[in-house]
């Protein structure tokens, strides 16, 4: 009996030799040659948007020079005389500058905390609602906060702490209910940062939660699947699962987050508080005080010290925070 003859060997495309006179072809050839013109597809999709990036954003940058002279608009800012950093010294060396900061730095952290955590277990509650005639009622209720003007936040929060004409109020109402005493809250600084703070919570609740619900689509089912192969309740699956799963969105939010943490919330915290300065000492944070004094004193180059001050303090701090994230999770890190 003979033996099979053997099968012939083919040689992989890589090893084909090419035919004389032909460069040969390297994989994906083809694709790069392509690139220039998607990019250029990608730039010109891109254009309108960075237009606007750069006229809003950065062509507003020139003024930053007002920070560092004594502006005044009959001379202009090309006319008006340098001062250097005496409008950063003038807010610095102010009796104010120290409560501000601390005021800013304290609310922003608040805020920035509250909201994060109310989003997240907003997030994982509407996602354990199995019947979507719920869910989606539900999530558009708790969104609609997000759009609510301060103003009319203001006059809910003035109607529940003081009521009409400034004597009771539904929270006294309550109060006294449990034979509490009444609070004069307009003229108490104390409670405000908490006050501020549910506020805060009741704004941006909401939609924190549907930055996280898009991020719990993402994760595969197979998991959850697993999980109830295991005998996991849909309790411990949220809290093994869906929480740790969710880490990555919640730092970069908090990265973001810690850029603005000098940035007050100008519009809901001067519609509540307005002039009262009975709460500035819990109350008062950069944005409403250099507003006033620009309203006050029309000290143009104090008030562009303080942003430009406000600024860069926000990119160091952004800078920091996404290294760290970088650091110890790459996977959650923006770079």
């Amino acid at each position: 009996m003979t033996a099979p003859a053997p099968s012939p060997v083919i040689p992989s495309p890589e090893h084909v030799p090419a035919p004389a006179g032909r460069t040969p072809r390297r994989p994906g050839a083809t694709a790069q040659r392509r690139r220039p013109r998607d990019l250029v597809s990608v730039l010109l999709l891109a254009l309108p948007a960075l237009t606007l990036l750069f006229v809003f954003a950065y062509l507003p940058m020139l003024g930053l020079v007002v920070a560092f002279k004594a502006f005044n608009i009959t001379d202009g800012v090309a006319g008006s005389p340098w001062v250097g950093l005496d409008n950063f010294t003038f807010f610095f060396t102010s009796g104010d500058a120290g409560r501000v900061l601390l005021n800013t730095v304290g609310l922003n952290t608040l805020f920035l905390a509250a909201t994060l955590f109310s989003g997240l277990l907003l997030a994982i509650m509407l996602n354990e609602i199995r019947s979507k005639y719920l869910r989606k009622p539900l999530q558009s209720a708790i969104f609609f906060p997000y759009f609510v003007s301060p103003i009319v936040v203001s006059v809910i929060l003035q109607t529940l702490l003081s009521g009409v004409g400034g004597s009771g109020g539904a929270v006294n109402k309550m109060l006294g209910f449990f034979s509490l005493p009444d609070v004069s809250w307009y003229t108490e600084p104390g409670p405000w940062p908490w006050i501020l703070t549910i506020v805060k919570i009741w704004q941006l609740g909401g939609y924190t939660s549907v930055i996280f619900l898009a991020a719990i689509t993402a994760i595969p089912e197979e998991v959850y699947e697993a999980g109830a192969l295991d005998g996991a309740s849909r309790a411990r699956m949220a809290l093994h699962i869906t929480a740790p799963l969710l880490r990555p969105t919640a730092a970069i939010l908090l990265v973001l987050g810690v850029g603005r943490i000098f940035f007050g919330d100008f519009g809901t915290i001067y519609a509540i508080v307005g002039d009262n300065g009975t709460l500035f000492p819990t109350t008062d944070v950069i944005d409403t005080y250099v507003f006033r004094a620009l309203r006050s004193q029309g000290d143009f180059g104090m008030t562009a010290a303080i942003g430009l001050f406000q600024s860069v303090v926000g990119f160091v701090l952004i800078s920091v925070a996404t290294l760290i994230s970088r650091r110890y999770s790459r996977e959650s890190s923006l770079i």
